[in-house]
């Protein structure tokens, strides 16, 4: 369900929407999207009262990311391919992720350990990979798009996932041991994943 949070920032007043996603989680988070897309994630039983604090809270954070969002989404380059091209060329691209993705997870997944069923390729908004618990991986093929050394952090990423299904502090050292620059492929895709388009 879509509400709106009022915050007054620089003399300005912003109506942000968010929505509420409720889970068996014990804590609350905020998170936004590459797209602005502002999601408040809490446990079952959290109050009114609670949720009206965490957004106090978080209001500067929040604010701050919500307008480098829109920025970045303002700022996207603008393709000038028809459909037609674009189309042809996107299922050149998903053809080409369906080969590469599985050559990169099988490279890496000796060092990260874990075992994958199965590897997906997708065109997802605002992911650029997922590992389920049954142990399939998702990737988006829009990062054939990227360097090769982003794509190769978002699948150590991924294939970490499959021994800490978290992201403790465990799990990054696990990323950092094999991908010890990693903080600078998720750099790259904050600032830079909206321009990956046909």
């Amino acid at each position: 369900m879509e509400r709106i949070h009022r915050i007054k920032y620089q003399s300005k007043l912003y109506e942000l929407p968010y929505e509420v996603v409720y889970s068996r989680r014990k804590t609350c988070a905020v998170s936004i999207s590459a797209e602005g897309k502002i999601t408040l994630r809490l446990p079952l039983r959290t109050s009114e009262a609670q949720i009206n604090r965490l957004l106090l809270d978080k209001q500067s954070w929040i604010i701050r990311h919500y307008l480098e969002a829109v920025k970045r989404r303002e700022s996207r380059p603008v393709s000038d391919l028809t459909d037609t091209q674009r189309e042809a060329l996107e299922k050149r691209y998903l053809a080409a992720a369906k080969e590469y993705f599985p050559k990169r997870a099988a490279y890496f997944a000796p060092l990260t350990g874990g075992t994958y069923r199965h590897i997906t390729i997708r065109d997802q908004k605002t992911r650029w990979g997922s590992c389920s618990a049954k142990g399939t991986l998702s990737f988006n093929w829009r990062l054939m798009l990227a360097p090769p050394a982003v794509l190769d952090y978002v699948v150590v990423h991924e294939l970490c996932h499959l021994t800490h299904m978290d992201h403790s502090k465990a799990f990054w050292a696990l990323v950092e041991s094999v991908c010890p620059d990693y903080r600078t492929h998720r750099k790259w895709l904050k600032e830079h994943g909206q321009s990956l388009i046909l």
